[in-house]
């Protein structure tokens, strides 16, 4: 199981976030996105997580959905943007 960094631990290895960003979903969404991360596990024989990438990586895992649906947790993933991570572009004309 993956370790879940809390802001604490976030502020203390990282320095302050720019933006925190909290993931919801519903039960089914959860339960769906259970389904396919499990099946990547189980066809890896436990070598692989399956991992969702969005213009960023975040890693949910298995157990976050657990926690989330019975309500241990109150947000499936949080993810945390600094100052070195938005980039500038240029639109060309």
């Amino acid at each position: 199981m993956s370790e879940r960094l809390n802001l604490q631990d976030v502020l203390r290895d990282y320095g302050v976030p720019l933006v925190k960003l909290n993931v919801h979903a519903t039960r089914e969404e959860c339960l769906e996105l259970r389904e396919r991360l499990m099946a990547i596990r189980n066809v890896s024989q436990g070598k692989e997580q399956g991992y969702l990438e969005v213009d960023c990586t975040f890693y949910v895992d298995v157990h976050d959905i657990d926690r989330y649906l019975s309500g241990e947790l109150d947000t499936l993933s949080e993810i945390y943007a600094f100052p070195e991570d938005v980039k500038a572009a240029q639109e060309e004309e």
